[in-house]
């Protein structure tokens, strides 16, 4: 870049021929695109409604920055808590003629009373509900029907048959009124405002929180790379890395970018794309990805992939796609709504031209009271409370179990699953080296081998020196002190204790030093090794002294748990990207179905598509940064509480503890709450299915009856008890 001359490509300045160099504060224009999640062909370039089911629009995978816009959430958050506040006094004033010992005060049915409803319930429906009228008018030009049809025309109707019944009550016959005065419905319309809001709420938070997993990956990159330069290394940008760089990377930093060791050599802990908790040597000639984290030693690379092509870049990528492509929640009203709001209107129009036709004086009154009695008894009161009930008594009941749910639709995903899909490294094992086998030779004493080898080890910063470290510990083996220490990276170390000469490492870094006859415990160690094992030689004075064997051991509670899945007709699929041996062995041990290793999150997510395109519902059970977008790929991600905040980020469900035995809690309760919303869902639908036609008025010829205040409100009252109640049931389910 020269000073006023700017390209949106690379070449030579025009003026003095000099190359251009990139602008750092310049970001490329991206179009933003939103699309909606059910419905992907829809799409716009400025948010909004999806003009088929309603829904808010989301932005598009890779047509965005991150961030998230939560201006709509928080608009919906301000509308909640402020309708809350206005309609619960309405809803209670309303409620109280269903007390025996109330029903007949006259200040219930004053017009102090009356007023005051109509006062706090006119700004919930008019400014909260507001965003839900919108949608419904929407549909209905659109003849898409769906629950906001439902809903603006249910509010609608009790909203301005009360206001007509408080402006004009002579317009009602006598036979709809109480006390001299026609019913209102002001806390059907406030309350069910209130209870659709909640609903959006939880929705756009639950979307929100999507964005978190992206964040925390992009986190996982250095901000700086020490570029490699005449005249010294110096700091610059992470964002102006260019392919062919040179870069230093030195004990504990991040690997900057991805790319091709060219000097010096060291270990590197890669989990966050295999899984693996042990380093993996380094050299010239070995790549290396942006994101690792470097140990002991050090290196210079040739930067390869920068920017979006790096993996890293790449699985934030394939992340935001999965979140963004998957559907949400589907409830069971909105598939019946559009059968259901065509069923109510013809209703109310067929109640109309009857009571017209063969209806008493006045026929008109009497025309418009039935028509918008339907209209107000359909009103789907209960109907929003059968999901969000459930819904939230599920959850806590989970949480009491150490199942935490991020939203509704991981519930309802979950109890179609019929394939679970669990990584290896910390789901099915504990995540960390563990010294599993001590094996001297010559007669040496286990105890006396163990110590040797732990305190020389006690100076190293390798991770399986740790395990052999906390192993002596936990034994009971007091440490001394270690002299003359020495590392060789990617070989081994060696120091003096007690006067004896102890060497740990790989059976080259030994004979290196001139020790011989390895070849008993090379024989040992290929066992070890098959067993999934990672095996290390132990020299003392120059002569073999045995092997010391750490692994990564299965937790305690998994055969259980996979023989619950099992019970719960499960298939298991293990997917790894650690050794193929290591992980024939944990299948074998556990009884898995199937199993892939050596896989690279791409494969992870590629193989979890596989599966769905053969018609399975696929779970995914992970802990891991690199388990973070096929937690995202399958129908519901479930991740560790003891893993990674990104794979939680990720998933659907975390196991607060870690235990897979939480899974078959999870599907548990995913089935139970199911079965609960269709359960309040059925109450609902037969409350109106009952209450619309005494709203039409089939009862008048025979009893002379017509919907009162009284029946409606006890209808409406009863309808929300019942669906509470038997919400209230999976407080008790067995998980």
């Amino acid at each position: 870049m020269c000073p006023g001359i700017e390209s949106d490509k690379p070449g030579d300045c025009p003026k003095c021929g000099m190359a251009l160099e990139r602008n750092p504060t310049w970001k490329a224009a991206v179009k933003t695109i939103y699309t909606c999640p059910m419905h992907p062909e829809v799409e716009q370039d400025h948010p909004g409604d999806c003009p088929k089911c309603g829904m808010a629009l989301v932005t598009k995978a890779g047509t965005t920055a991150v961030e998230e816009d939560v201006s709509e959430l928080n608009d919906m958050t301000r509308r909640m808590w402020i309708s809350t506040v206005l309609a619960l006094p309405v809803f209670v004033v309303a409620m109280l003629h269903i007390i025996p010992s109330m029903a007949h005060a006259s200040w219930v049915v004053s017009d102090a009373s009356r007023w005051m409803q109509f006062i706090l319930s006119t700004p919930v429906v008019l400014w909260a509900g507001a965003p839900f009228f919108r949608r419904g008018w929407r549909s209905l030009i659109t003849r898409r029907f769906n629950m906001w049809t439902l809903i603006m025309l249910g509010v609608g109707a009790a909203y301005l048959f009360s206001v007509v019944a408080m402006l004009s009550p002579s317009v009602f016959p006598e036979s709809m009124q109480m006390h001299g005065k026609p019913g209102i419905y002001f806390e059907a319309a406030a309350v069910i405002i209130v209870l659709v809001l909640l609903g959006q709420v939880l929705e756009l938070r639950a979307r929100s929180r999507t964005g978190s997993a992206i964040k925390a990956l992009l986190n996982l990159a250095p901000p700086t790379a020490r570029q490699v330069a005449e005249g010294g290394d110096h700091e610059v940008p992470l964002d102006q890395v260019k392919v062919g760089d040179w870069l230093r990377v030195v004990h504990g930093d991040k690997v900057p970018v991805d790319g091709e060791v060219v000097e010096g050599h060291s270990s590197v802990e890669e989990s966050m794309i295999t899984g693996e908790p042990l380093p993996v040597e380094k050299k010239v000639g070995d790549k290396v990805t942006g994101g690792t984290v470097n140990g002991p030693g050090s290196f210079i690379m040739r930067a390869e992939r920068v920017g979006s092509d790096t993996l890293l870049g790449q699985i934030v990528n394939m992340v935001a796609e999965a979140q963004r492509s998957r559907a949400p929640i589907q409830g069971l009203a909105d598939k019946v709504a559009g059968i259901f709001v065509p069923a109510v209107l013809a209703v109310s129009v067929l109640t109309f031209v009857l009571w017209m036709w063969l209806g008493p004086e006045p026929k008109l009154a009497h025309a418009i009271v039935n028509a918008v009695a339907v209209l107000i008894i359909a009103c789907p009161c209960a109907l929003g409370l059968a999901t969000p009930m459930s819904i939230v008594v599920g959850v806590g009941r989970g949480a009491q179990e150490g199942v935490l749910v991020k939203n509704a639709e991981a519930l309802e995903r979950l109890e179609k699953i019929t394939t679970l899909v669990v990584d290896k490294t910390g789901t099915l094992t504990e995540g960390k080296p563990k010294l599993m086998d001590v094996l001297p030779i010559g007669g040496l004493d286990s105890n006396e081998f163990l110590r040797l080898a732990a305190s020389l080890e006690q100076s190293s910063e390798h991770p399986l020196a740790a395990a052999i470290v906390l192993g002596a510990k936990d034994r009971g083996i007091v440490l001394e002190a270690v002299k003359d220490f020495r590392s060789v990276t990617a070989g081994g170390v060696i120091g003096s204790i007690a006067g004896r000469v102890v060497m740990i490492g790989k059976s080259d870094f030994l004979r290196n030093e001139r020790v011989t006859g390895l070849e008993t415990l090379e024989a040992t160690a290929v066992k070890l090794q098959e067993a999934g094992k990672t095996a290390m030689f132990v020299a003392i004075d120059g002569k073999p002294a045995g092997v010391i064997a750490v692994a990564d051991p299965i937790k305690s509670t998994t055969a259980e748990a996979i023989r619950d899945l099992h019970a719960l007709g499960l298939e298991i699929v293990m997917l790894t990207g650690d050794n193929r041996r290591t992980a024939a062995e944990v299948a074998k041990q556990l009884g898995l179905d199937a199993v892939e290793a050596e896989i690279e999150p791409a494969g992870k997510v590629a193989h979890v598509k596989k599966l769905r395109v053969e018609g399975k519902h696929v779970a995914m059970a992970g802990d891991g940064i690199n388990d973070a977008p096929a937690l995202s790929e399958a129908e519901v991600g479930i991740a560790m509480g003891t893993g990674t905040d990104v794979a939680m980020q990720s998933a659907g469900i975390t196991l607060v503890k870690g235990d897979l035995r939480g899974i078959a809690k999870a599907i548990r309760l995913s089935r139970a709450t199911m079965g609960n919303i269709r359960q309040n869902l059925f109450f609902a639908f037969l409350y109106n299915a009952l209450g619309i036609p005494v709203a039409a008025g089939v009862l008048y010829p025979f009893f002379g009856l017509l919907l009162s205040p009284i029946i409606a409100g006890a209808a409406m009252s009863l309808s929300s008890v019942s669906v509470i109640t038997n919400a209230l049931r999976l407080r008790n389910a067995k998980l």
